[in-house]
């Protein structure tokens, strides 16, 4: 099926439960991330008793809740959202690196479609532009990957 990000897809399966992970940190983007996901899921046919929504510190800890949330096996699927912002440090590179790694683990060893909503940028305006309420947040993009993932 060819898609873009500007076309709503719908979802086959009734009743499709998702989990959406949202890290605190960063919480202005991360709201408006969810915000676009949420937004995603309910145009494609997702009704909202069906979305449910944690939060965890920060996104080095999102893996450890893909996990725990795969294993619960309630959940089609997952979408998570963070943002890493770099700084003066190389802290960046490592939350950067672990969350991808982690997530990419959890998904391939619990079978479970998991997307990828968490942001990196060089600075705060990045990550704003790639969080606005508009077709191009990354969080509303990660939840159509989703639908996509799940209908094929």
């Amino acid at each position: 099926m060819k898609t873009n990000k500007f076309v709503t897809i719908r979802i086959e399966k009734r009743n499709t439960k998702i989990a959406i992970i949202r890290a605190r940190f960063n919480n202005e983007i991360t709201g408006s991330l969810s915000d676009g996901a949420v937004k995603a899921l309910e145009k494609s046919g997702i009704i909202r008793k069906n979305i449910d929504i944690y939060n965890v510190p920060g996104s080095f800890e999102i893996p450890i809740k893909c996990l725990r949330l795969a294993k619960s096996k309630k959940y089609d699927g997952i979408i998570t959202l963070g943002s890493v912002i770099k700084g003066e440090t190389p802290h960046f590179d490592f939350v950067a690196k672990a969350v991808t790694e982690g997530v990419l683990k959890v998904m391939i060893e619990e079978n479970i479609v998991i997307t990828f909503g968490v942001i990196t940028t060089n600075n705060l305006k990045q990550a704003k532009d790639r969080s606005g309420d508009n077709k191009r947040n990354k969080g509303y993009e990660a939840a159509m990957a989703m639908v996509e993932m799940l209908n094929g």
